[in-house]
């Protein structure tokens, strides 16, 4: 099965989520859209120029109001982040470009992933200026700090990415909340693994919350590691794989942040409390005060 997916803005996040959702497979129908209406085709353009190293799929750009036609659409619009400043500090900026989508997406039948940043707090705000249900506005979220958390363990421990289970729940940013209680080896409790001290789990939570700004710093961006992980989580959805999987939607309690959840066709549902020690139940309430207080600025 194959979707129709859109994706709206077309800048260095956007195009690698295009790059990496044609190489995957996922789409029939790839839509792009941008205010910079040459620059969308222009990668259009480019991108159906390889569609003989890819599955087949055309891709185009369209105007905003067809992306209501999608299946999936993926919000990437918005400014990048500097060096210099928090998630939180983008948050003025494109949170009125995700109310404007999500105001055009009102009544819209299919899913929103929200990719931009601070993509906990847009992901609410998408939430709330469309009306979908909350299933159905999916962020990103910790996803991408799981996949860098598994990566650096795995280079501690001399092991295979794909052998380290681990999570990360909360924010995406500062505030993340990386599960050490449960995480696990081929099996092994993290903590039982030889030569595993205490002190190394400050020391990688620090580097999995400052990865982004040492991207930033040399390059000016993140993208391409982001455009994996949207492209998994697309792949999810069109496939209705029904995986667990640490993303962020608007909760019971109103806060957007990443808990596992269920994740398919119809969206993120069954969301599941992981279980955490108490310090990682302290550290995710804090978490969740963050950013309900930065929901809570773009009122003031």
């Amino acid at each position: 099965m194959k979707a129709r997916i859109g994706i709206i803005g077309t800048g260095w996040v956007g195009t690698s989520v295009a790059f990496s959702t044609l190489l995957a497979g996922h789409a029939r129908e790839l839509w792009l859209h941008d205010l910079r209406i040459d620059v969308a085709e222009g990668e259009a353009l480019d991108l159906a120029d390889g569609a003989a190293f890819y599955p087949r799929c055309e891709v185009k750009a369209v105007p905003l109001a067809q992306m209501r036609e999608a299946d999936i659409v993926v919000l990437a619009a918005g400014r990048n982040g500097r060096a210099d400043e928090s998630r939180l500090d983008l948050l003025r900026d494109n949170a009125r470009i995700a109310a404007g989508v999500g105001r055009s997406l009102t009544g819209f039948g299919g899913i929103v992933i929200v990719v931009t940043n601070p993509v906990d707090v847009l992901t609410r705000v998408v939430r709330s200026a469309s009306g979908l249900p909350p299933e159905r506005v999916i962020g990103t979220g910790t996803l991408l700090d799981t996949a860098r958390l598994r990566q650096r363990l795995a280079v501690k421990l001399g092991v295979a990415t794909q052998s380290v289970h681990v999570q990360m729940v909360g924010e995406h940013g500062d505030t993340s909340v990386p599960l050490w209680s449960g995480a696990r080896v081929g099996g092994v409790p993290l903590r039982d693994w030889p030569g595993w001290q205490p002190q190394d789990e400050a020391t990688l939570a620090q580097e999995v919350r400052r990865a982004a700004y040492e991207v930033i710093k040399r390059k000016g961006a993140t993208n391409h590691a982001i455009g994996l992980v949207t492209a998994e989580l697309l792949g999810c959805i069109v496939n209705d794989e029904r995986r667990l999987l640490p993303v962020c939607r608007v909760q019971d309690d109103g806060v957007a942040l990443s808990l596992p959840a269920l994740v398919g066709a119809a969206g993120a549902v069954a969301v599941t409390a992981p279980a955490m020690d108490r310090a990682e139940r302290a550290a995710l309430v804090t978490s969740s005060d963050v950013l309900d207080r930065a929901f809570g600025t773009l009122a003031a």
